[in-house]
């Protein structure tokens, strides 16, 4: 069985441009990750990324709006199927808000897939921002 967890996170004073770039330019993803990411900005490549933990591909990517690719974690089975995960940023003002749609994660791991993408994407992601609106 498998699952789809829905994700609506607000980024304020920041742009879709910075955002995007946060996931897709493998520099600054690892460097807000802390942790090894290899990914490019063209549709159809694999990526690795959090030290090999996941892998996928770009399956449609438009600069600075929609990224979706397949993915899946190292420590699923090898029956499970690659899930789907979709990000959307839209410009509100001086805000970005970012809607995630992640489908077809194995349902023994949505819950802590849905608990990662807070703890090890959004949180840091937040606190790279603050902090590099302190050097501006």
């Amino acid at each position: 069985m498998t699952k789809t967890i829905v994700q609506k996170i607000t980024f304020k004073n920041t742009t879709t441009d910075e955002l995007y770039k946060l996931y897709m330019d493998e520099q600054k993803h690892s460097e807000v990750t802390g942790s090894k990411a290899k990914i490019k900005q063209k549709e159809g490549t694999n990526f690795v990324v959090y030290d090999g933990y996941i892998i996928g591909r770009n399956l449609q990517l438009i600069n600075n709006s929609l990224i979706v690719q397949s993915w899946r974690a190292s420590d699923w089975d090898d029956s499970d199927i690659d899930s789907t995960f979709i990000i959307y940023f839209i410009q509100h003002d001086e805000d970005v808000v970012v809607s995630v749609v992640h489908a077809n994660l194995p349902i023994q791991h949505a819950e802590s897939i849905s608990k990662g993408w807070h703890e090890f994407y959004w949180k840091p992601w937040k606190l790279y921002l603050k902090n590099a609106s302190m050097y501006k």
